[in-house]
This record gives structure tokens, sequence and C-alpha cells, in this order.
């Protein structure tokens, strides 16, 4: 699945959702993690909702984002377009964050984490 992270130098989670100038996007699985790209944010209308709305359209193809802060309306904006905003508070290594992610992947996750993997994933029903 596709996680976004605002980092400012690619090692440390370490920006605020609204204020990041980048994010870097990771296809995360079980047993092997990469990063895909950095997608820079430009200058998307004069108020925060347009600012809001244009960072959750870059990020529309993520199951996750990861971030040290994140405000409400923010947070909502990513619920409604099926992104997991998930908040770490204090700066904090990427590297591990996506490792401790995988062992959660590995075992049994949770359920918003097994929904999040199949995000965009059309769901087949037999026709009997």
């Amino acid at each position: 699945m596709k996680i976004a992270f605002t980092t400012s130098n690619g090692e440390t989670i370490d920006q605020h959702f609204g204020q990041c100038q980048s994010f870097h996007i990771w296809e995360v699985g079980a047993d092997q993690a990469d990063f895909l790209e950095a997608v820079s944010v430009g200058e998307h209308g004069s108020d925060e909702e347009d600012r809001i709305a244009a960072r959750a359209q870059l990020l529309s193809d993520c199951s996750i984002v990861y971030t040290m802060q994140i405000g409400g309306p923010a947070a909502a904006k990513l619920v409604a377009q099926k992104i997991h905003p998930m908040k770490t508070n204090n700066a904090v290594s990427l590297k591990e964050t996506v490792e401790k992610f995988q062992e959660v992947l590995r075992g049994n996750p949770p359920p918003w984490i097994r929904k999040a993997m199949n995000k965009g994933k059309a769901i087949a029903f037999d026709e009997d």
C-alpha cells in the first residue's frame, strides 16, 4: 500500500501536514518497502480550505499519511478520501516507523489497516 510521510529530510517524520513542502511516498508491504517519489506541494488557493483540499488530492493514491501534526479539518478531509491520518506528535525515524508498520502487517493487522490495504481494489462477488 502507498503511504505518505511528512519529512524535511527523507529520514525523519518531522513536519506538520499543512506546512510541509513535500510528501515522501513509499510502497509498503509486509516484506518489502520502497521509496517511490517525493511529491512537491505547490501554492493552491488563498485560503486554508483550498490548501488542505489540494494536499488531500495530491495524496489520493495513498492509504495512510504519517505526519508529526495535523489539524482536525485536514484530518477530516483525508478521512473523507479514505486516507487514514497517523499523527506521531514528535519527530520520529521514518525507517523505524516503516519497520514497525511492516511488523503489524506480518501479524494480525487491525481492521482499519486491512481496509486501507484494500483501498482502490475492486471487490469481486461470485454470481451463482
